[in-house]
């Protein structure tokens, strides 16, 4: 057998399955949530559904295509593509365009993508190759406070487009990839303590009143109920209520009354396991929780085999990234966490962030296939 062949020997395929299975359950929701739906200028969203599907495709070829080539190549191309990243994050400033309130997206012509998704993978390479480059003190104080620079930098400019979701995001890539990096306790408390002035300047200069607004309807819905403004709840209020109309089996596919009249907005997106709880019940919502934690499972298995600490942590971050989103977008759906509008992984409709979690797929599967040393 070829050493190529016994590379492939090494694929995940309970992982790919898994990916394969959930991008299935986001096509046929994304297609009921964009089936009767219509923009807030009554346009039809349906159009949506083939960009959808011209995503995932472009997502998995590339998928395969990272899964070629040694992974280990990827650390001497680390500080190139840390500028890189800083560099466009910075232009967004400049040329990007508005929506949903952030300077997030880029203009192609007439599509759009959003540069800090693509971010997430390259402040995950840059994290794994600095502790990797400082493998003997990577748990000393100087060399945390290095990583937390290197991630600091553009979580500060994500948040001042401001997209306080996606910076939470890289917050958690940085905590995970640390944890596996072997950071002290004591370091933590001291960033925990750090963190209390940090949030209240946060909050007064850097959120703006539409973020607030949010944080302080979470608050309103945990405390006090009557206390919420009708109309700065009405995203979670009717996720709430089309979740609820479910029940246990759901109402079926394109016949739930919130999902098909367009009582839930970003429903194709943000709020997509509301449609999965409407129509598919909680039957439905619950395999949907079940292939995303034997994924996350899978990804942590990948981390545990890793033959180096540069895919260690590589496997780490992705995995830090995948949990943040998951648990984020859900808990936003049913009420137990601020509404921060990230998209739940491959199920939601999103270019830039499909295309981004299925390389992070190939990535993990590459690192995969060379766990071991090829014996001859």
């Amino acid at each position: 057998m070829s050493v190529d062949g016994r590379i492939w020997r090494e694929y995940n395929f309970f992982l790919l399955g898994c990916v394969l299975i959930l991008l299935s359950i986001s096509l046929i929701s994304v297609y009921s949530a964009t089936l009767n739906a219509v923009t807030a200028f009554g346009t039809p969203l349906s159009i949506l559904f083939p960009r959808h599907m011209i995503n995932i495709l472009v997502g998995l070829i590339g998928m395969v295509v990272v899964t070629l080539f040694d992974y280990r190549l990827l650390s001497s191309l680390t500080l190139p593509l840390y500028l890189l990243t800083i560099g466009v994050l910075a232009l967004v400033h400049l040329l990007g365009t508005i929506s949903e309130g952030a300077q997030s997206w880029i203009a192609l012509g007439t599509r759009t993508f959003q540069p800090s998704e693509f971010a997430k993978i390259a402040l995950i390479m840059v994290l794994a190759a600095y502790w990797s480059h400082f493998e003997e003190t990577r748990n000393h104080w100087l060399t945390q406070l290095g990583a937390l620079v290197l991630a600091g930098i553009p979580i500060l400019l994500i948040l001042a487009q401001p997209d306080f979701g996606t910076g939470l995001v890289f917050i958690c890539i940085w905590l995970t990839m640390a944890w596996g990096a072997g950071i002290r306790w004591y370091h933590l408390a001291v960033l925990a303590v750090l963190a209390v002035p940090t949030m209240v300047l946060g909050w007064q200069h850097v959120l703006d009143e539409e973020q607030k607004s949010r944080f302080l309807t979470f608050y309103w819905l945990l405390t006090d109920p009557i206390l919420v403004d009708p109309n700065d709840g009405y995203n979670v209020i009717q996720s709430l209520k089309a979740i609820a109309a479910g029940g246990l089996l759901g109402a079926g596919l394109t016949r739930g009354v919130f999902s098909q009249n367009n009582l839930v907005p970003v429903q194709y997106s943000d709020f997509i396991f509301t449609v999965i709880g409407e129509e598919m019940g909680f039957i439905g919502a619950l395999v949907v929780l079940g292939f995303l934690t034997i994924l996350l499972w899978l990804v942590l298995s990948v981390a545990e085999d890793a033959r180096d600490t540069f895919g260690q942590l590589i496997a780490l971050g992705v995995f830090g990234m995948l949990i943040s989103h998951t648990i984020i977008n859900i808990g936003m759906a049913v009420s137990i966490l601020p509404v921060t509008g990230l998209p739940l992984p491959f199920i939601s409709y999103g270019g830039s962030f499909t295309i981004t979690t299925l390389l992070a797929i190939g990535i993990l599967q590459n690192i995969r296939m060379r766990r071991r040393k090829i014996v001859f």
